[in-house]
């Protein structure tokens, strides 16, 4: 056996190489992750619906038809779990670096050298078979396997291993957070969709009033009791109304496209119940402790995993100054003729070698990428700080707005129920000529607007209520 290990050869080059570590830069301190407020409202209850499932928390069944149809169908989550497949694959390129590359090749040739050479002169000189003169020109054929193993002694490939473990980790905290956002987007756009259907029943009730009320003044023209402007002045609020139903009718095909575009499906109706959406109520909010945002939002989570990995990073871009050991061997069989190719032990071939070798020249480059790796982990840090600090601020934001909504929609109820009185009032004022045309339109166009404007505090209600399960991290479990 031929073993190569020279180390007197490294010394220089190691002795180099600690010099080099030596100056290796230091690592800039990190700062602390800034602790989170004690409680979202002083209330320090730790139930939180974001530990619901979504098929419990969301009450409509054909709302959980289309987000089960999503989960399955939806181009963007299929593609963060192909990701998913990269991030995994990347795991095991990490772990098969730290085993011994191992071969097998075989391998013809011919070679002929000069007869007065070194070479020529010992392959003349040289009986191989007793009586019979050495082939000339010389056949090479060989098989053999061969083995590599860079030894991690200072845990670079360890290390790398671990940070691809991580992202890995990171990419499926990626998936639930792409989960989460596509069904609250889905359950958004379907309550969007059903205030469109509320406001339309409104808009077409509104146009049946406004004809009725058309004819009426018709009539009181006739009877000398109103004028052509009065006539026109209603004729324009119908039209008017009929365009706002178009404009509607648009508004629901859009929607439904969109949801359409979720679920993987081309144009189709969605399938909803139309009849009852001033009758829905937004689901109950138990928004817990703000300390539960860390182990509930997916997205802190994948930001903590990426930091992880970064810190990982940083310890594999330092291993880059150390000496790195590398043992190979051969073993196989070696001749000139293939009759002697399996003679034992004369064709045998065998080596073993161990190199062990240090960064120099290209002490800069290594010095360059340690520092950015260095950087990307404070980046990674930063980023881990700014997004915990706004998934509070998007829960504090969506606990004021349903608190703010609620007030907004009991008042706005008790405004639309005096116009719809109102409007009771002015057609029979209106019938006996005790008011005019212009105060009949004025009082149906703002019984108008507040009922729209009712159905939309409403949607914006249940919105709410999708946002913040989706803030507090409820949705992808």
């Amino acid at each position: 056996m031929k073993l190569k290990i020279k180390p007197y050869k490294y010394l220089i080059p190691l002795g180099i190489c600690l010099a080099v570590t030596s100056c290796t830069p230091t690592l800039a301190p990190l700062a602390d992750t800034k602790s989170l407020p004690q409680s979202f409202d002083k209330s320090t209850d730790t139930t939180n619906t974001a530990a619901t499932s979504w098929r419990t928390y969301f009450k409509e069944p054909n709302l959980i038809n289309l987000i089960d149809i999503a989960l399955k169908n939806n181009q963007e989550l299929q593609i963060t779990l192909q990701e998913i497949e990269i991030a995994k694959n990347d795991i095991r390129v990490r772990k098969g670096a730290l085993l011994p590359k191992v071969g097998i090749g075989a391998g013809a040739g011919i070679e002929k050298v000069g007869r007065y050479t070194s070479q020529g002169a010992g392959d003349a000189s040289t009986e191989i078979t007793p009586g019979k003169e050495t082939p000339d020109p010389l056949g090479d054929l060989k098989i053999a396997a061969y083995a590599n193993w860079e030894v991690d002694i200072w845990k670079k490939l360890r290390n790398s291993k671990k940070a691809a473990v991580s992202r890995y980790l990171s990419s499926v905290e990626g998936k639930n957070f792409v989960i989460t956002n596509l069904i609250a987007e889905v359950a958004d756009l379907y309550y969007e969709l059903l205030a469109l259907d509320s406001q339309l029943d409104i808009v077409k009730q509104n146009i049946a009033l406004q004809s009725n009320a058309l004819e009426i003044v018709k009539f009181q023209k006739q009877a000398a009791k109103a004028t052509e402007l009065g006539v026109q002045k209603f004729q324009a609020e119908v039209m008017a109304s009929k365009s706002m139903e178009f404009e509607i009718v648009q508004n629901i095909k859009e929607t439904e496209n969109k949801i359409n575009f979720l679920l993987g499906q081309y144009p189709q109706e969605i399938k909803r119940d139309k009849t009852n959406f001033v009758d829905l109520l937004p689901s109950v909010i138990n928004s817990g402790i703000p300390s539960q945002l860390l182990a509930n939002r997916p997205d802190i989570k994948q930001a903590e995993l990426e930091l992880e990995a970064a810190k990982l990073d940083v310890k594999v871009a330092r291993a880059e100054f150390y000496p790195s050991l590398d043992i190979t061997a051969n073993i196989g069989v070696n001749a000139f003729k293939p009759s002697y190719l399996f003679t034992l032990p004369e064709s045998l071939l065998y080596s073993l070698a161990g190199d062990l070798a240090a960064p120099l020249i290209n002490r800069n480059a290594l010095k360059a990428e340690y520092s950015s790796a260095n950087a990307r982990q404070i980046q990674a840090l930063y980023n881990y700080e700014r997004t915990i600090l706004n998934a509070y601020l998007e829960v504090s934001s969506q606990l004021s707005k349903i608190s703010n909504l609620e007030k907004s929609y009991d008042l706005k109820s008790q405004q639309v129920a005096a116009l719809n009185r109102s409007i009771d009032v002015a057609g029979d004022l209106f019938k006996s000529a005790r008011v005019d045309y212009f105060e009949v339109l004025m009082t149906q166009r703002d019984a108008l607007e507040s009922k729209l404007e009712l159905i939309e505090t409403k949607k914006e209600q249940l919105k709410a209520s999708v946002h913040v399960y989706r803030e507090l991290g409820g949705g992808w479990k």
